[in-house]
């Protein structure tokens, strides 16, 4: 756990960044209300997660997973986040299944390259074979 309250605090420039884009151009905030934010948001994401351990520890389990999470939602009662965090899990499934399959593709692909390198090599390996071959007939026709 954390050592100090001020570990539990998200990053200033995460805070900085989710406020500049949620304000209108123009709008600026102090400092104060800045780490009053940073402070809300710790604490909301440490009751999020002690409200979906609940359910992970109902489940008998210790890995705490996205359906947790969003029990958690409703139980706190901000049902209103559950269609846009299951959008989001949505999104980021399809983004992780791309990148599985791409990296699948790109091993296959790999894989091709290497045999074709090999069977070139080999090639090589015979060609140079041979050339000493004839080499050495020829040498042994001179003498």
């Amino acid at each position: 756990m954390a050592e100090r309250p001020e570990d539990l605090n998200l990053p200033n420039a995460v805070i900085t960044r989710i406020i500049k884009e949620a304000l209108p151009d123009g709008v600026n905030i102090s400092k104060e209300a800045r780490s009053a934010i940073s402070r809300a948001a710790s604490v909301f994401v440490l009751y999020a997660t002690s409200c979906a351990n609940n359910f992970a520890m109902k489940g008998k389990r210790k890995t705490l997973n996205a359906s947790d999470v969003l029990s958690a939602m409703e139980e706190m009662e901000f049902q209103r986040f559950v269609a846009p965090l299951k959008e989001s899990l949505e999104v980021y499934r399809r983004e992780q299944k791309g990148k599985k399959e791409a990296r699948k593709d790109k091993d296959k692909k790999t894989d091709s390259e290497e045999q074709d390198k090999s069977r070139e090599e080999e090639n090589d390996d015979d060609d140079e074979r041979m050339e000493e071959e004839e080499q050495n007939e020829e040498e042994e026709v001179d003498n």
